[in-house]
């Protein structure tokens, strides 16, 4: 009988996708080494949630076709051990594109709105001291600057078009045509910077994107921008972030990933106020949870069973399988 392994908790929607099939599902909570070379040595598919897999661990699971991401990132997967041993690496391509796009127009509103501190003067009994609130600003008309055009960045560029806003794009993978049939313009990166009231951040973390937006790219944003990161922490440098924030080179920021997950109890940025935080929950709504169970799932049975009903696009590495057809 195939074996199946979970590893990090998903929703029974997804459960059942493979139960049905017959294979062996076991959940595994112990995170050990030697609980997961012991449990896995015998598995063909592995649902992943946030768990590092490095190459010491996967080496000893012999049988393992594929690995399903119950996400779109895949930086906690030793990439190019798999690619040497033809292990497909999927990922979760369209679950999470609404809750996501959804999650970043909630901060760019709350940091624009100042709607923490609005919240507080009121609780604390300071009502009419809004008069002496930061201004306040509006998204309507304004320039939104997305980092990348995949599924999510579409899904963003469609919200912020509902308010009337310019949405600029930058996404070297992607032709421009497609960018201007969304209703979008294309743009180099550095002006895009410089012509952003919004910037939102959707791009894989690799050794090209890492701290892409840092001390000389904040310098060219204007001093009322609004940067907000939801995709990889190490993306936007924090240390920089932290600069920019605390000496008002930009006027807030929205960050749901860090550097360090969990952040350190003293990180900078809890200090702050110009910053709306969340723990990497931008896809974590209930009906994204649901999807990604699903699809996680699908993708193991329809890449171990029929793969004519395989949604292709979420094969990272499908080129290196020959499957990108």
């Amino acid at each position: 009988m195939t074996k199946i392994a979970i590893i990090g908790s998903i929703r029974l929607e997804g459960w059942s996708i493979l139960k049905n099939k017959g294979y062996d599902v076991s959940e595994i909570t112990d995170f050990s080494s030697t609980n997961l070379i012991e449990k896995l040595q015998d598995v063909e598919g592995i649902s992943l949630r946030t768990l590092k897999l490095t190459g010491n661990i996967l080496e000893k699971c012999k049988k393992l076709k594929i690995i399903a991401r119950h996400g779109v990132g895949y930086d906690n997967v030793d990439l190019n051990y798999l690619n040497d041993k033809k292990i497909a690496l999927a990922i979760t391509g369209t679950a999470n594109a609404v809750s996501v796009a959804e999650h970043v127009m909630t901060m760019f509103l709350n940091i624009c709105k100042m709607v923490k501190l609005s919240d507080q003067l009121v609780r604390d009994g300071k009502f009419t001291d809004k008069t002496l609130m930061p201004d306040l600003f509006e998204i309507y008309k304004k320039n939104i600057f997305i980092l990348g055009f995949g599924r999510v960045g579409k899904a963003l560029a469609q919200r912020c078009l509902g308010f009337d806003s310019k949405v600029y794009v930058y996404d070297p993978f992607i032709e421009n045509s497609v960018i201007k049939k969304s209703n979008c313009f294309p743009i180099d990166f550095e002006e895009g910077l410089k012509i952003a009231d919004f910037i939102s951040v959707h791009i894989p973390l690799n050794e090209k994107t890492r701290n892409v937006i840092a001390k000389k790219q904040l310098m060219l944003m204007k001093d009322t921008c609004i940067l907000v990161n939801t995709s990889r922490g190490g993306i936007v440098n924090e240390m920089d972030l932290i600069w920019a924030l605390t000496n008002k080179k930009i006027y807030g920021a929205g960050t749901d990933v860090f550097e360090k997950e969990p952040p350190n109890d003293n990180n900078p940025l809890f200090k702050l106020n110009n910053i709306c935080l969340s723990p990497h929950s931008a896809a974590l709504t209930v009906e994204c949870r649901k999807r990604m169970a699903i699809e996680t799932c699908e993708n193991i049975v329809n890449y171990l069973q029929d793969k004519s009903k395989l949604n292709i696009s979420n094969i990272v590495n499908k080129q290196n399988l020959n499957l990108d057809i």
